[in-house]
C-alpha cells in the first residue's frame, strides 16, 4: 500500500528550482558518472572467468550459506543455496560468477577466512586473483568509491551517497516522490534551507542505516533517505492541519484527509516492520525510518528559528485567492443591491483587509462613506483616496476627490493643509492653475509659513514661466507679506 501527501499543487510561475536542480544533479550522475559501471563490472566478470576463481569459491560459497542457515535459520538464505545449486546443475558459469561478485558479505567472509578455508597454494592463488579484480574493477565502480559502506564510513559519502542510484526503476521512482514532496516542501522553506534541510536529512538517514548495519561491505545508495526526510518534514510542517494524502492499493487509488501528523507513525510503523519481517528484499528500510524521524524532528526543533516556514506558504494559491474575492466580493455588491450600506460598508472592509492591494474596494468604500458627508469618515476615506490616487500616479482623479470634498464635506471636516498643499502640487504639473491657486487659498488659512513661503515660490515661478505677470507680483507681495 502506498500513502503519499498531496495537498499542493505546483506553481510554474514560481517554479522550484532547487528540487528541479537535485532531479537534474541525479540524473547527470547517473547518465554520465554512473555510466560506466556495467562496462567495468562486466570486465570484472571476464577477469574471473578467466582467473578460474569460480572453482575456488563455488564450494566456499555453499559452505558459507550453509553456515548462515545452521546459525540464523534464514529463509532467505535457503532459498539462495537452491537457487546457486540449480545453477551449478545446469552449468551456468557466468550467473554463478555474477552471484559471487555481487555478494559483498560473502567477499568479507572470504578475506576473513581464508587461512581457514583453503591451503596455502590456493589461498594465495585467490588473493592474487581476487584482489587484482577488486582492484582494477570492483573498487572503481560508482557504489564503492561514492556510496555509503558502514563498515567503511567517510563524511563525505554521507552525501554523495544521495546522488547515486541502482538502476532505472530506482532513479525513476526516487525523483518521482522528490517531485512530488520537494516543491511544496522548499516552497515551505525557500530554496536555501530547503537544499541544506533536504542533505541533513539524507547524511542522518545514512547514520541510521550505518548504525543498523554495523561493519557491512553492502553499499547503500539512492535519494530515498533524504525523500523519506522530505516527508517527515512535509508532515511536520502541517502538524494536526487535515491534508489530503493519496494512497494506491492493488489496482484501487483514492484520496483521503487525516491531520498530516497522524501519518508520521503509519510510515514509521511499516519501515520498522518491513525491517524485522520483510526478509532481504534490496531496500533500506532503516534508512526511510531514519529519514523519516530525522525530518519532522528537524522541522519540529528549529521550526521557531532557522527552519522556520514562511508566512506565505499557508496562503491559498492566486487562483484560488481570486475565487474567494470574486465570491465575496459579489457578496457585498449583492448588499449594496439591497441598500444594506452598513453590511456592505462591513463586507468591504473586511475584503480591503485581506486583499488590501485592490483599488476596486477603497473606491466602494469611499463612496459609501460619501453618503454621510457630516461624518469625519468621509473625510478619512477621502484623504485615502488621494493618497491612493498619487501613489498610482493619476493626479487628476486626486483633483477631482478634493474637488468632490469641497463641495460636500469640507465644511464639516475640514481637510488638513498638507492635503490642500499635495493637490497645490499636482495641479501645478498639470498646469491647471485655477485648481492649483484654489487649493493654495484653502491651504494658506490653516499651514505654518514655512509651507506657505514654499508655495508662493512655486506659483511665482511658474507664472513667471508663462509671463503672467500680474499673477507673480501678487505672490511675490504675499510672500514678502508671509515672509
Amino acid at each position: 500500500m502506498l500513502i503519499i501527501p498531496a495537498e499542493n499543487a505546483v506553481n510554474w510561475k514560481r517554479p522550484p528550482w532547487v528540487t528541479l536542480g537535485l532531479i537534474m544533479a541525479c540524473l547527470l550522475v547517473f547518465l554520465f558518472y554512473q555510466g560506466g559501471d556495467d562496462r567495468k563490472f562486466e570486465a570484472a566478470l571476464e577477469d574471473y572467468l578467466e582467473s578460474d576463481l569460480l572453482a575456488l569459491e563455488a564450494p566456499a560459497y555453499e559452505d558459507y550459506l550453509q553456515r548462515e542457515i545452521q546459525f540464523e535459520g534464514s529463509q532467505q538464505r535457503v532459498l539462495e543455496l537452491q537457487e546457486f545449486q540449480q545453477l551449478q546443475e545446469n552449468e551456468e558459469a557466468l550467473w554463478q560468477a555474477v552471484t559471487l561478485l555481487l555478494d559483498r558479505e560473502f567477499y568479507q567472509y572470504l578475506q576473513q577466512n581464508r587461512d581457514l578455508i583453503w591451503a596455502p597454494a590456493q589461498r594465495n592463488l585467490w588473493l592474487e586473483r581476487r584482489s587484482a579484480i577488486e582492484e582494477q574493477w570492483i573498487s572503481r565502480m560508482s557504489a564503492y568509491q561514492l556510496g555509503l559502506v558502514p563498515a567503511e564510513l567517510s563524511l563525505y559519502t554521507l552525501i554523495t551517497y544521495q546522488f547515486l542510484h541502482g538502476g532505472w526503476g530506482h532513479i525513476i521512482g526516487n525523483l518521482l516522490f522528490l517531485f512530488l514532496l520537494g516543491f511544496t516542501v522548499e516552497k515551505a522553506l525557500g530554496p536555501g534551507r530547503f537544499l541544506v534541510a533536504y542533505l541533513v536529512c539524507g547524511a542522518l538517514s545514512g547514520l541510521v542505516f550505518t548504525a543498523f548495519s554495523m561493519g557491512s561491505q553492502v553499499p547503500l545508495v539512492g535519494a530515498s533517505g533524504s525523500i523519506s526526510g522530505l516527508m517527515g518534514m512535509y508532515v511536520a510542517i502541517y502538524g494536526l492541519q487535515r491534508i489530503r494524502f493519496f494512497y494506491f492499493l492493488g489496482v484501487y487509488f483514492n484520496y483521503f484527509r487525516a491531520p498530516a501528523i497522524a501519518m508520521l507513525p503509519v510510515w514509521l510503523g511499516k519501515e520498522i516492520y518491513d525491517y524485522w519481517f520483510a526478509g532481504a528484499t534490496g531496500i533500506a528500510y532503516m534508512a526511510h525510518a531514519g529519514g523519516l524521524a530525522a525530518g519532522a524532528g528537524l522541522v519540529w526543533l528549529l521550526g521557531q528559528s532557522w527552519l522556520q516556514v514562511k508566512d506565505e506558504f499557508f496562503e491559498p494559491e492566486q487562483e484560488e485567492q481570486d475565487e474567494q474575492f470574486t465570491k465575496a466580493y459579489g457578496q457585498a455588491m449583492a448588499s449594496l443591491g439591497r441598500m444594506e450600506f452598513d453590511l456592505a460598508r462591513r463586507q468591504f472592509e473586511a475584503l480591503r483587509e485581506r486583499y488590501p492591494e485592490r483599488p476596486v474596494l477603497l473606491e466602494h468604500l469611499y463612496q459609501l462613506a460619501k453618503l454621510r458627508p457630516d461624518l469625519d469618515s468621509y473625510r478619512m476615506r477621502a484623504e485615502e483616496m488621494m493618497a491612493d490616487a498619487i501613489a498610482r500616479r493619476q493626479p487628476e482623479q486626486m483633483v477631482d476627490v478634493w474637488q468632490e470634498y469641497l463641495s460636500k464635506g469640507e465644511a464639516y471636516h475640514p481637510l488638513a493643509p498638507e492635503a490642500h498643499n499635495r493637490v497645490l502640487f499636482a495641479s501645478l504639473k498639470r498646469h491647471d492653475f485655477k485648481a492649483a491657486e484654489k487649493a493654495f487659498e484653502r491651504m494658506r488659512a490653516k499651514a505654518e509659513p514655512d509651507m506657505v513661503n514654499e508655495a508662493c515660490r512655486l506659483l511665482v515661478a511658474e507664472f513667471e514661466k508663462l509671463q503672467m505677470e500680474p499673477k507673480a507680483r501678487h505672490y511675490r507681495q504675499l510672500l514678502q507679506v508671509h515672509g
